[in-house]
């Protein structure tokens, strides 16, 4: 299940609409619908917070390590890193879709390719626009 369809289950299960939870969250309507039904994420982690704590539900439940690690690239790189995390996590999903994998391997390889995407972003710094650049 991803972001959006845990926000809108959570949503649907207090009884309320997109703009009661968008005044409850302090967000706008646009960004419930973005999250429910273009599946964008959050740019900022006290956003997952804000919407747990209003929905009654544990932020983990919203919250995975594959959030985490598109957060941090937004919050390091930028808007295009962040839509190249979140690209690379659907691809990386996409391989696992029915597969036999065990919990902890699929873990293990997403750890690798989120260190191998750091490595990266690391060497080729020269491409980050200057203001995400840490010097």
């Amino acid at each position: 299940m991803n972001f959006g369809e845990k926000i809108r289950n959570a949503r649907i299960a207090k009884g309320w609409s997109q703009a009661e939870l968008a005044k409850q969250a302090g967000l706008s309507r646009r960004a419930i619908q973005n999250y429910e039904i273009e599946n964008k994420l959050p740019r900022k982690r006290e956003t997952y917070a804000k919407l747990a704590e209003v929905l009654g539900v544990d932020e983990s439940l919203l919250a995975d390590d594959s959030v985490d690690f598109v957060l941090r690239a937004n919050e390091q790189y930028g808007a295009n890193a962040m839509r190249q995390a979140m690209n690379l996590v659907e691809d990386v999903k996409a391989l696992w879709a029915g597969g036999e994998m065990e919990e902890e391997d699929m873990d293990e390889i997403m750890r690798a390719i989120q260190d191998a995407y750091w490595q990266a972003k690391k060497e080729n710094r020269k491409h980050v626009n200057s203001r995400f650049r840490k010097e």
